[in-house]
């Protein structure tokens, strides 16, 4: 089944790169990769990712500050960051600035995409109830100005 999400690879190590744009694919989702946090900035400035995930340790800036330049860029795209250097103040830090996960490597690919899809999942729900919001407003609107036009 095709999927319609996109998904934003910003690691520097290739072979994980490779791996996961593989997975990501294989399993229907549109995938692209960066392997600077400066070429991660510029595509999610050019195109609408629903996610990404972020490497916390790339060779151009630390993975916190590339979180912290995309959710100005793309408020609501999903973040996950996956670090090989776990610690506590990490984790802490990466959650307080937006990341919405946080997953250790070596990646359990299982325990990833569950993570990825639980996301995607919440995002798609989000999306449905703001078009439902979206609609119940006009609906009403349009009855509140039929309303004024009758009573002219």
């Amino acid at each position: 089944m095709e999927r319609k999400e996109s998904i934003l690879i910003v690691d520097d190590d290739p072979s994980i790169r490779k791996v996961l744009a593989a997975i990501l694919e294989e399993k229907g989702y549109n995938v692209e990769t960066a392997d600077t946090g400066r070429k991660g900035i510029t595509k999610s400035k050019t195109k609408f990712y629903n996610l990404a995930l972020i490497d916390i340790r790339l060779p151009d800036m630390e993975g916190i500050e590339l979180l912290t330049q995309m959710k100005q860029t793309v408020p609501k795209m999903l973040k996950i960051m996956i670090t090989g250097y776990p610690s506590l103040q990490n984790a802490v830090e990466a959650l307080n600035r937006g990341a919405d996960a946080y997953i250790i490597k070596p990646l359990d690919i299982d325990d990833a995409l569950s993570v990825i899809e639980n996301l995607l999942e919440k995002q798609r729900e989000s999306l449905k109830m703001t078009q439902e919001k979206i609609a119940d407003y006009i609906e009403t609107r349009v009855k509140q100005l039929e309303r004024e036009e009758i009573c002219k």
